[in-house]
């Protein structure tokens, strides 16, 4: 009598509800496979932060858009700083940094200033960004080390500063803003890494 039986070619996969060969999807093995490079870039990607940030001298890792500025002086004073550059990227400073986190107004930029120069990045947007946008740049500020204020005047909607760098956006979504804080935010360029980004003047939200 004859069996009903399919038997699968020798390595081939069975459907285990029809007990026929299973047939791979070509657009399942490509998604697949994109899955695994995009997992593995972000591995490098991290790679490269981890060892800027952590082992001796390591090259910088390249941003698309970031300014590298050379910063002359950072001597204190009580004096409004006419700074060549909105918003400042570093320079002479007031003698008492800015409290890290989130503010609805804009702040002294000299106080920011000097917060910079303890290793914190400034996110600063313009006042008439969208609310959604605002808000996901809120919840960076909930981060050590960062403060997230508006900022009237920037020549971008959002522009990302730490000490001697610079970067400016388009939207807060941009991929490369978190990028900017994960190699910059206390990151080696930091004249004095490990300075108080508490216990000094401003009143945050978070």
């Amino acid at each position: 009598m004859a069996s009903d039986t399919t038997v699968a070619p020798s390595g081939a996969h069975v459907d285990p509800w029809t007990g026929q060969p299973a047939r791979r999807s070509r657009r399942g093995a490509i998604a697949a496979a994109t899955a695994v490079a995009v997992a593995v870039a972000g591995l490098v990607l991290a790679a490269d932060v981890v060892a800027y940030r952590r082992f001796g001298p390591q090259p910088e890792p390249r941003i698309p858009g970031v300014e590298r500025l050379v910063i002359q002086d950072r001597f204190h004073t009580t004096d409004p700083v006419p700074y060549d550059r909105t918003p400042p990227a570093g320079g002479p400073h007031a003698p008492v940094w800015l409290n890290c986190g989130v503010y609805a107004a804009p702040v002294p930029a000299e106080n920011a200033v000097h917060s910079l120069e303890h290793g914190a990045v400034w996110v600063t947007y313009r006042p008439d960004l969208p609310a959604g946008q605002v808000a996901a740049l809120r919840l960076l500020g909930r981060r050590p080390y960062t403060i997230v204020s508006p900022y009237p005047g920037l020549p971008a909607p959002v522009v990302a500063t730490s000490w001697g760098r610079q970067m400016r956006l388009d939207a807060a979504a941009d991929d490369r803003l978190q990028r900017f804080l994960d190699v910059y935010r206390e990151g080696p360029l930091t004249p004095e890494r490990g300075g108080p980004c508490h216990g000094g003047t401003g009143a945050p939200l978070t």
